[in-house]
């Protein structure tokens, strides 16, 4: 058996929670104080994802600026590196709205990267 102990990040708590895992299965929770703070531990240890947030080039008639992104769904944790390399492949014009999907299964089927911000 081994144990892992992590800080939830789910809520302001930041409850310390101890995982311990037989054969990499999760047996035991402990130290969460409400259930999404479990399961954010069983998810933690056993198959962690991460939303990716960062910013592309956009061209306007203004000039270039930066546009923020982000995925739309958590992606796994092990895929952020070839993720952000097509980020940075990513070249976006005006008009772009709030929600717009710049890369439509972005790692993953049904994980769009989206922009988060409008440009004219």
């Amino acid at each position: 058996m081994t144990t892992r102990e992590l800080t939830c990040v789910v809520c302001p708590a930041g409850c310390r929670i101890t995982v311990t895992l037989e054969d990499g299965a999760v047996v035991k929770v402990e130290g969460n104080t409400c259930l999404r703070g479990k399961t954010y531990a069983e998810s933690e240890v056993t198959h962690p994802v991460r939303t990716l947030t960062s910013t592309v080039k956009i061209e306007t008639p203004k000039g270039v600026f930066m546009l923020p992104v982000r995925t739309d769904r958590a992606i796994p944790r092990e895929s952020l590196f070839d993720a952000m390399k097509q980020v940075r492949a990513v070249k976006a014009k005006a008009p772009v709205h709030t929600g717009d999907r710049l890369i439509e299964d972005f790692i993953e089927p049904g994980t769009n990267l989206v922009a988060c911000k409008d440009f004219a």
